[in-house]
């Protein structure tokens, strides 16, 4: 075996380890229902366990649940939610603004599928930006646009949202409809095919922009004051540029999320 590719394999696992934990740590809103900033300003914390399971795109991908645990902190200036981390920007009426990172699980390694063997590894980016909402009384409509601060696709995405959370006794449904545009780079870095990757049935692709619609719903049930059990589905519908990749073999993707919070 390959000295340098072993210790390849065991960064990738290392890594790939390291954010699969991030990503269980509270990542919102499809994992808990993010505290609304109504108690002065004190700080808020939530502690918990969950479980979620997400299909990848790309063909014979090996798909795999993961049980990991919940964080989550909150207070006037910065907000950690997971792999998604804000810092509060004064708002402007209605409008409620931040700059925002997000560590983002979206690379594959030649060995997370047969049909990938071959292919250089795609690795996880850091995404730096911005983000606005409204919170109207239909509901709350907001707007992320990141870059690629680790330099790995160069790539830029953009994603609105609206959402509305509906209180039914213990039961709160949050159904949600998102728009996700990511621009040709980072299609092209995370679905394209380059010219050294190309084999039988794998031709050279080059990837372009592309817009995914996600329909989501989020349950949240309390079991007690600082106790709640929470359940979200998501269906996405792929944009051309992603189903057109030979990497691809499906239009659409699902993922379950579920788990317990405790809120201190």
């Amino acid at each position: 075996m390959d000295p340098i590719s072993a210790r390849g394999r065991r960064a990738r696992f290392l890594g790939t380890a390291a954010g699969a934990a991030l990503c269980a740590l509270g990542a919102a809103p499809a994992l808990a229902q993010a505290p609304t900033d109504d108690s002065g300003g004190a700080a808020q914390w939530g502690l918990g366990i969950g479980v979620g399971y997400e299909r990848r795109p790309y063909r014979d991908f090996d798909d795999k649940a993961r049980a990991l645990p919940l964080l989550m902190f909150e207070n006037r200036y910065v907000s950690l939610l997971g792999t998604r981390a804000d810092i509060k920007l004064p708002s402007y009426g209605p409008l409620h603004f931040s700059v925002r990172a997000r560590y983002a699980l979206d690379g594959y390694d030649a060995g997370d599928s047969p049909f990938l063997f071959g292919m250089q590894e795609r690795k996880d980016s850091l995404w730096l930006g911005g983000t606005v909402s409204w919170r109207a009384a239909f509901g709350t409509l907001s707007g992320e646009v990141l870059g690629d601060a680790s330099g790995h696709s160069e790539g830029t995405q953009f994603r609105v949202q609206l959402e509305r959370r509906l209180q039914r006794g213990a039961f709160a449904f949050t159904p949600r409809v998102a728009a996700h545009w990511m621009d040709d780079k980072y299609v092209d870095y995370y679905y394209g095919v380059r010219a050294s990757e190309a084999r039988l049935g794998r031709p050279v692709h080059r990837g372009e922009s592309t817009t995914n619609l996600e329909l989501g719903l989020r349950v949240d049930y309390t079991l007690a004051p600082r106790q709640s059990l929470f359940l979200d589905v998501s269906a996405t519908r792929l944009g051309s540029g992603i189903e057109d990749s030979p990497l691809v073999d499906r239009s659409n993707v699902t993922g379950v999320r579920l788990g317990y919070l405790y809120r201190f």
